[in-house]
């Protein structure tokens, strides 16, 4: 509770403090030609609200230790890979607002900085916080299948670039992915603190898990901090400075904590929108038609004439009932191993 409140109250009060420099310097949000008309009303908002988010979470994280909680080598290099994504999605962010144009890196740079990002952090995961190489589910070996060294990394790499880009893509209404991003982390955080009273089921021994819950904590403090100043209508925008560093950390998390495949269920809304996004690529190249008025998912329910009050508050209800969903299946396994009823 330490973390996740010292990283709320740094965002709820370092967050206007932001605003008022962005102004001042004229750092606003450039709106997409093609979006929904109803966005242009939102052009100059100031942006990379991220920023405050990675402060929060470090402070918050740092804080936590007072409660003579060891730091272990794994809280630190989620808190290290969610920084290092903070920065591209910051370099991102400084284009568009420096060009003035919506789009800041091009696919490629932008890909290739998040690829190498991942790298690092899957490699450093494996050979220096010892992730276990299993595929898993809600424990080490809930699947059964090993991935070796080499698959692990590559496997690691793709969670953390993808949900990484799915956080970003869901960013596209005031307070939606700082929200939604908030269940999941609270839910890890949940989770955390478990695997720490159960060692010898979970196998993540010492501090590990207890630190991961607090990385978690801290991370869901900072989403609800921002969410104060976030939602609509929105008097900031966390950018791609936040969303990027969002999913990145989420990635990461799970990952170290051994639910790569329950993260599915867990950020369930991200995974709707990423593959509304996937279908309406593929349904235009290939067959010249829309499937959806407009992707990602939220924008095609206001093309529908949804206010985006009410798309906002129906995807939060489904991000938190993911969430709840993941929670229940993880406990739902711990019965099943304990013999408990």
């Amino acid at each position: 509770m330490l973390s996740g409140g010292m990283a709320l109250w740094v965002t709820v009060l370092a967050t206007p403090v932001l605003i008022g420099w962005l102004t001042r310097n004229r750092i606003g949000q450039q709106i997409r030609e093609d979006g929904p008309r109803m966005h242009l009303a939102k052009a100059g908002t100031p942006t990379m609200g991220g920023l405050a988010m990675l402060a929060a979470l470090v402070v918050g994280y740092v804080v936590a230790h007072v409660a003579h909680v060891a730091f272990s080598r794994a809280g630190i290099l989620v808190v290290l890979v969610t920084v290092a994504a903070g920065a591209i999605g910051f370099l991102d962010d400084w284009i568009k607002v420096r060009h003035r144009r919506s789009l800041g890196l091009n696919k490629r740079k932008k890909f290739g900085g998040q690829i190498v990002v991942a790298l690092g952090f899957a490699i450093a995961a494996e050979r220096w916080a010892h992730a276990s190489t299993f595929l898993s589910f809600t424990r080490w070996n809930s699947t059964g299948i090993n991935l070796g060294s080499v698959g692990w990394v590559l496997w690691a790499v793709l969670v953390v670039v993808g949900t990484s880009n799915a956080v970003n893509l869901t960013d596209g209404l005031d307070g939606l992915a700082s929200g939604s991003a908030t269940f999941c982390f609270s839910i890890l955080a949940i989770i955390g603190y478990w695997q720490f009273r159960h060692p010898d089921i979970y196998r993540l021994f010492g501090s590990k898990p207890l630190d991961l819950a607090l990385v978690a904590m801290a991370l869901a403090g900072a989403c609800l901090g921002f969410l104060w100043w976030n939602a609509a209508p929105a008097k900031i925008f966390m950018g791609d400075t936040g969303s990027l560093s969002l999913g990145t950390g989420l990635g990461a998390l799970c990952l170290l904590m051994n639910l790569q495949l329950l993260l599915l269920v867990i950020g369930g809304l991200f995974v709707i929108v990423t593959l509304s996004v996937v279908v309406q690529v593929v349904a235009y190249r290939v067959f010249g038609r829309r499937v959806l008025r407009m992707a990602p998912l939220h924008h095609h329910f206001e093309l529908l004439g949804w206010p985006e009050t009410t798309v906002i508050v129906r995807f939060w209800i489904l991000a938190g009932l993911f969430a709840a969903l993941g929670l229940g299946l993880f406990y739902a396994d711990f019965l099943s191993v304990t013999g408990l009823r």
